[in-house]
């Protein structure tokens, strides 16, 4: 084609149609062929129309005629090409129609033809010119003459209907396309567009023109929704080989935002400005939305990895391998993504971990309301969960470490899983489980044990062996439960133990009696005197009376034979046996919680929660109880026949202390065989009190069947030598301390059966005095009755007197209490 420029010398620019002018000068003969020439000229009316008709900067009026004409021209030429010669009669209609239309007036009162103003046509054109810079030889290179090649695009803004701010709109698109359309790849173009944005900034600012601000809106939107597009979803976006990228289309696609939002909404400006801080919400809005996005792919991906190994021993369930996914994407994010997004996010490590704590937490709480028990899968969810929670956590605190409120906010968006209480409350269900089912077969049991010496050849009762394996099978479970926290709940566990071992003591002693339980209502304080006759009369009264009273006795204690001094002596050696248990069992749970995953030296060193606190306490108090029991059962309710209806009844030379002493060694030898020697000291020194107790009784409140002459103390006191001599044993027996502690009282009284009675009545009415005061001078109060014998007591001086065998006594009862010689 031969140079045609020039027509346009000596014209300027702005008053020329460049496409009419061309149509004009230009015939077929400067083009190879007629097929080329055709596609030329239409694509010169497609230019026409779109100026004129379709983007004309002066809006059209409907009824405008060269308007009309230039449409039915330029469709006329799309079916066949029109003459254009300078003089050819179409080409002159066109000129006439295109001038008409590019000379009308804008206001400006300018000779400029607007032809190619009128947006977004000259945007088009400009951006096609400005695409010139680029070396056609590589497209993500500048040409080295740009500066010279910029200058002569410049001499087109008068044409176009472009200025600088528009240049600078332009131009960043331009390089913006660029940069997409070469594949993302030549960075410097990047951030060459956001340079170039930059400017596009301070102008957005300067200038209020509604024009602008639509072009403005709709360029940065375009590039603001392809940076979004890609940052919405950042994962799948980026990774270690695209890294590089991501800091740039960031940059650029918060310079939009900002633009858009600070000097385009109107919005914003009704607002103060400092509550907004768009970069910021920008990346808050991408971690928070690319992270969700993550999370469920890989929620996906740990459901399919579930069911891909659900053939396998022990899959991991899915919130278990998905907590593991999680926190993996949390490191990675921390690593790789949290260092670029923290240049316009001070807190992005904090945003995204709150994020997947949150995205988790829907699927942590749904699961926790669903556990009914605790079970291996369900203990390694919690587990999980709680370790992931405690990762996010320790990366948000750290992240936050410089903040201004130290990380709080981000801290208060992630509300604790209570994956810890989870566990915690399911352990709680299996305790309260185990100790239940101990509770109701503790009371099954006890209902059926006969407590039989030979059962066990330890001598104690099969169901404590019993319950103290199902004690150690239940602390061996517990230890192996898969959870982290042992140490934390095992007091929980201990007290539920601790309580169901003082239940099995309280319920073994239960109905065994007491001391009091055997020890006889005391007689009426009486007066009788050898051969009378009434004395077999109170005699035959007494025993049918104490009969009916040991029977009933008997029929309780005995009824099923589990009462018996052996079966009593059983129970004891269980409770001793609990209690040495005890220790057994503490060392052993100390043992354990040294191997606990989570133990601390202070879970071990620190033994109080480790002990057993009740069940020491309540053998010691069955062992004291059940021992007085055993001894007084033995002495008052066994020995009745020899001890109350036999010992010293009528003539005492002829019931002396003998019979008694044979069934308390047999009953003794049963003690000795059947108890262990560990508590055996204890039942026969509570036996011997028994026997004090038994024998004093007999001297100070016999009844009507019995009296004491002063010739009959040395039998009383030989007597009581024997009794002693019974539990010293020639040594073998009790220590004779213990012997002389627990005999004092008795030896304390029994001078007072060898001193006359003239002595007795005065040191009697001495202490009475002592005791009464001056009201006891004119009569003597009858003293009551304590049972704490004791030779400075009025009741114990007054009962040796009541059964006194002499005239002197006698008289001074009488004529004192009114006590009668004979009933």
């Amino acid at each position: 084609m031969r140079n045609s420029s020039e027509f346009l010398v000596g014209r300027r620019i702005e008053s020329v149609v460049l496409p009419l002018e061309l149509l004009q000068q230009l015939k077929q003969s400067d083009f190879t062929d007629q097929q080329e020439y055709d596609a030329w000229q239409k694509r010169n009316l497609k230019v026409l129309e779109a100026g004129l008709l379709l983007h004309p900067r002066v809006s059209l009026d409907k009824s405008n005629n060269a308007s009309q004409r230039l449409r039915q021209i330029i469709h006329a030429a799309l079916d066949r090409p029109i003459e254009t010669g300078k003089n050819n009669e179409s080409m002159q209609v066109l000129r006439s129609a295109v001038m008409s239309l590019a000379s009308r007036s804008d206001g400006s009162f300018s000779d400029s033809c607007h032809w190619a103003d009128g947006i977004p046509l000259n945007l088009r054109l400009y951006e096609m010119l400005l695409e010139t810079c680029f070396d056609i030889n590589d497209e993500t290179s500048i040409v080295e003459e740009v500066d010279e090649l910029m200058e002569h695009i410049k001499k087109t803004w008068v044409v176009l209907g472009i200025n600088q701010m528009l240049h600078n709109l332009c131009f960043t698109w331009v390089l913006f396309h660029r940069f997409v359309a070469t594949g993302q790849v030549e960075m410097d173009l990047l951030y060459a567009a956001d340079g170039q944005l930059a400017e596009v900034a301070k102008d957005a600012k300067a200038t209020k023109d509604p024009g602008y601000s639509r072009i403005l809106s709709s360029t940065l939107t375009s590039v603001l929704g392809w940076a979004e597009k890609r940052l919405l979803a950042y994962h799948d976006t980026f990774d270690s080989g695209n890294i590089y990228t991501m800091q740039g289309i960031v940059s650029l696609g918060v310079s939009a935002a900002k633009i858009l939002v600070e000097d385009v909404s109107s919005e914003y400006r009704r607002k103060r400005k400092g509550e907004v801080d768009v970069a910021r919400n920008r990346i808050d809005t991408y971690i928070r939305s690319s992270l969700r996005t993550a999370f469920a792919q890989r929620m996906e991906k740990a459901d399919s990895s579930r069911r891909a190994s659900k053939n396998q021993p022990n899959p991991l369930p899915v919130l278990a391998i998905l907590a593991k996914d999680v926190g993996e994407l949390a490191v990675h994010e921390t690593k790789v993504f949290s260092p670029i997004l923290k240049g316009w996010h001070p807190l992005a490590a904090g945003v995204a971990v709150a994020t997947l704590h949150s995205c988790y937490a829907n699927e942590i709480k749904q699961f926790i309301s669903g556990i009914m028990e605790l079970t291996p899968d369900a203990v390694q969810v919690l587990r999980a969960a709680d370790k992931l929670e405690k990762d996010l956590v320790q990366i948000a605190v750290e992240d936050a470490v410089d903040s201004e409120d130290g990380g709080k906010a981000i801290i208060r968006e992630m509300p604790p899983y209570e994956a810890e209480t989870a566990i915690a409350n399911l352990v709680k269900g299996w305790i309260k489980t185990r100790l239940d089912r101990l509770k109701e077969w503790v009371d099954r049991n006890l209902q059926q044990e006969v407590w039989n010496p030979q059962a066990n050849q330890e001598g104690y009762a099969p169901s404590a062996v019993e319950i103290l394996r199902i004690i150690d099978e239940t602390l061996d479970a517990f230890f192996q439960l898969p959870i982290p926290t042992h140490p934390a709940l095992l007091p929980d566990l201990m007290a539920g133990l601790d309580k169901c071992l003082q239940y099995y003591v309280m319920k073994a002693k239960s109905g065994c009696g007491t001391r009091n339980t055997y020890i006889p209502t005391m007689p009426a304080l009486t007066r009788c005197e050898i051969g009378s006759k009434f004395q077999g009369v109170w005699k035959k009264k007494e025993k049918s009376q104490n009969s009916q009273k040991r029977n009933s006795q008997v029929a309780t204690m005995n009824g099923d034979n589990s009462f018996g001094i052996p079966q009593l002596c059983v129970r004891i050696n269980t409770f001793h046996r609990i209690r040495s248990e005890m220790d057994v069992l503490e060392k052993r749970i100390i043992t354990h919680l040294r191997n606990c995953e989570s133990a601390h030296v202070e879970d071990f060193s620190n033994g109080l929660s480790k002990k057993f606190e009740l069940t020491p306490s309540a053998c010691v108090e069955g062992v004291q109880l059940l021992s007085e029991a055993v001894a007084y059962k033995i002495v008052f309710h066994d020995l009745s026949h020899v001890l109350w209806d036999g010992l010293y009844v009528g003539e005492p030379s002829s019931s002396r202390i003998d019979p008694l002493l044979q069934e308390l060694e047999r009953n003794l030898l049963i003690i000795s065989e059947t108890v262990h020697e560990r508590v055996r000291t204890r039942i026969i020194t509570d036996t011997m009190k028994a026997s004090c107790d038994g024998f004093l009784l007999v001297l100070l409140a016999g009844g009507p069947s019995r009296a004491f002459s002063r010739q009959d103390s040395q039998i009383i006191e030989d007597d009581f030598k024997a009794l002693k001599d019974l539990f010293w044993a020639n040594g073998d027996g009790l220590p004779a301390d213990l012997i002389d502690k627990f005999s004092s009282t008795v030896r304390g009284v029994l001078p007072l059966f060898r001193t006359d009675s003239e002595s007795l009545i005065e040191r009697f009415r001495r202490v009475t005095l002592e005791t009464y005061g001056s009201s006891a001078r004119s009569r003597l109060p009858l003293p009551p009755t304590s049972g704490q014998w004791n030779p400075t007591e009025p009741n114990t001086l007054l009962r040796v007197l009541c059964y006194r065998n002499d005239e002197t006594a006698s008289k001074f009862l009488k004529k004192t209490y009114n006590l009668p010689k004979k009933l």
